[in-house]
């Protein structure tokens, strides 16, 4: 279900709610993008700047491109990590996903997949596009696990950087039924 508070998109799925990205998210941002293990699974590298460096970029950044990012809050409010749709190509109808869960105590109990659900509802339903992909790591079974839940398929590997990555990819008209989001 999607809701606005103000002009800000919130998406609401059964354990989470997914709303724009503000700056009040700049702390647990940089915190979790400078923790090894957690860029470890982002096949990232981990902050090497100053936080007042980084918010500098970061204020920049917000609200640019054509990417939709979005913090992902319990629902309660508790923020736990992040998720985006990026590279939108609109005539080809298609997208890419990412997920970070930031917040280890949310690790392992459905937060993720209700948050890749979430938001694969409002890239098909709401943005209209007809096929998702994404990459994670090839030893990261757990990722891998979430996203087969949410019905994306495995369909190719590639080698960037020095990471061996699975691709996978999700279409709207798949067999799999994307979980709608929970009803007010």
């Amino acid at each position: 279900m999607v809701t606005t508070r103000g002009s800000a998109l919130r998406l609401m799925g059964r354990k989470v709610v997914l709303r724009e990205k503000q700056l009040a998210d700049a702390a647990n941002d940089y915190a979790w993008g400078s923790d090894r293990e957690l860029m470890r699974l982002d096949a990232a590298h981990p902050f090497d700047i100053p936080f007042t460096e980084f918010l500098t970029s970061y204020v920049e950044g917000m609200g640019k491109g054509k990417n939709r990012r979005f913090a992902i809050e319990t629902i309660d409010g508790k923020h736990i990590g992040n998720c985006a749709c990026y590279n939108i190509h609109r005539f080809r109808k298609e997208a890419e996903l990412g997920i970070i869960i930031g917040d280890r105590q949310y690790w392992g109990k459905g937060y993720g997949s209700d948050a890749v659900a979430t938001l694969v509802h409002h890239i098909f339903y709401d943005m209209g596009l007809r096929r998702i992909s994404l990459r994670t790591l090839a030893w990261n079974v757990r990722a891998q696990r979430c996203f087969e839940k949410c019905g994306f398929t495995p369909c190719g590997r590639i080698v960037k950087q020095g990471y061996e990555f699975v691709k996978m990819e999700l279409y709207r008209d798949s067999k799999f039924k994307v979980p709608l989001p929970a009803q007010p």
